[in-house]
């Protein structure tokens, strides 16, 4: 039996023990749920969260070393003769990809730390060294086909040279544009909604949508103060959070999270949960904090939005958690349209909020009857080629999309970004909806 599992590869080891991290992580949050074990099962889970994704990128990081090491290092070529340097510098640059998972158990405060935000960056360049290699590696293939058919072989230093000395320097050039853009402020765009049922008091309401702020390891007060500043600009009567707006517990966060209660909306701010907020295990602690700073979290509930000339006129804004809360073992929280809807009748506006867009098609599918549905979520796609990933695995990608004859739904890109600071193909958005009658 051991011989067995000595011969099987380093890959196959990796997936097993994710596997079984992956049964305890779903036993754990079932058995030794927070009513049993009050505050126990929070550091638990982000532990076995974090070993779960490690032990899938030892997967990756063998294939970039095979790669960029290996394959380097057995060249003839006199520029990688002595590569022990090399060895050292691309060791580390693994360690820092594997270390990010880390930081948001260890590493979150007020503003970043520089370890952290160089461990996200190399994360971000690891995910694009990955593709890029991958993507070469087929080129490389398929030209070595077509060369074998003719008679005739590429020569050795290029198979070993080419391709990984290629996919680095495309990885540097793009990561260098992702965290350019990254840095810059994000947009404000101006999205115009025709609502046949919305109250003529209220017509060209302005709502403003934030989502996947993700205050965390990469993410502090100084972008959280800016994107406050933003958006009072703007001046709003409604302001939304769609979810994701944390990455690590309220005691960790709490400085970081002040620039909230400066946001000023005439009918009110309002949240709904994000998968992050689950993955943090402190989700009512953020619904306290919150509701301190006069935000108020729709935790499958919905509010009357009425207007200031006419309390007779108003429309329905509902917010359901996120879809995952209930496969992470979360009491008292999950998706529950029905509950979030109680009293939302067909002759009255309905606009939700629902982080994910899978939990928009799902809110659709029961209910078409909703006029406008904002979410977030995909970031869209943050950067490549996690842009493939993201347009894949969602129903709704990016922007705005008609469902029928009336019904409207958003998806936000983001308002800031998810730990690694790039984009590419992406920007990061705060958006300004106006409601308007027809």
């Amino acid at each position: 039996m051991m011989t067995s599992v000595r011969a099987l590869s380093l890959e196959v080891k990796a997936v097993a023990v994710a596997g079984l991290v992956l049964i305890s992580m779903l036993l754990t949050r079932k058995y030794l749920g927070e009513s049993r074990l009050p505050g126990a099962t929070k550091p638990l889970f982000r532990l076995q969260l974090t070993l779960f994704a490690n032990l899938l990128m030892l997967i990756g990081s063998r294939y970039i070393w095979k790669n960029t090491v290996t394959a380097l290092c057995r060249s003839s070529h006199p520029y990688f003769r002595s590569y022990i340097l090399w060895k050292i510098v691309v060791f580390t640059f693994l360690t820092l990809a594997h270390f990010s998972f880390f930081t948001p158990i260890f590493l979150v405060a007020e503003e970043p730390y520089f370890i952290s935000l160089a461990a996200y960056v190399c994360l971000g360049a690891y995910a694009i060294l990955i593709f890029f290699l991958f993507a070469l590696t087929c080129l490389q293939q398929s030209y070595r086909l077509v060369q074998k058919k003719r008679g005739s072989f590429p020569p050795k230093t290029s198979k070993n040279v080419v391709k990984p000395v290629a996919a680095i320097a495309v990885t540097a050039a793009l990561s260098i544009v992702g965290l350019l853009n990254a840095s810059q402020p994000p947009v404000v765009s101006s999205v115009t909604i025709p609502l046949s049922r919305l109250p003529p008091s209220l017509n060209k309401l302005k709502l403003v949508l934030l989502s996947d702020i993700h205050l965390g390891p990469t993410v502090g007060k100084t972008k959280m103060a800016m994107v406050v500043g933003m958006v009072n600009a703007l001046k709003p009567d409604i302001t939304v959070i769609v979810g994701d707006l944390t990455d690590a517990e309220v005691s960790n966060l709490k400085k970081a999270a002040e620039p909230l209660k400066e946001l000023n909306s005439e009918l009110g701010t309002y949240f709904v949960t994000g998968n992050h907020e689950y993955y943090t295990s402190d989700v009512d602690n953020w619904f306290k904090l919150l509701e301190s700073m006069n935000i108020h979290p729709l935790h499958n509930e919905n509010v009357k939005i009425t207007g200031l000339r006419n309390s007779q006129d108003w429309f329905c804004l509902a917010g359901v958690d996120d879809i995952e809360a209930n496969a992470l073992g979360h009491i008292g929280h999950g998706m529950d349209l029905n509950k979030a809807l109680n009293g939302c009748s067909q002759d009255h506006t309905i606009v939700l909020l629902a982080h994910q867009p899978l939990a928009a098609k799902w809110a659709l599918q029961a209910r078409p009857d909703i006029d406008l549905i904002l979410s977030g979520h995909t970031h869209g796609g943050q950067m490549f080629p996690l842009t493939i990933l993201a347009y894949l695995l969602n129903p709704f990608f990016s922007g705005l999309y008609k469902v029928g004859q009336k019904t409207f739904v958003y998806v936000s890109p983001g308002t800031v970004y998810y730990g690694i600071p790039m984009r590419l193909l992406s920007r990061a958005e705060i958006t300004e909806f106006v409601l308007q009658n027809y």
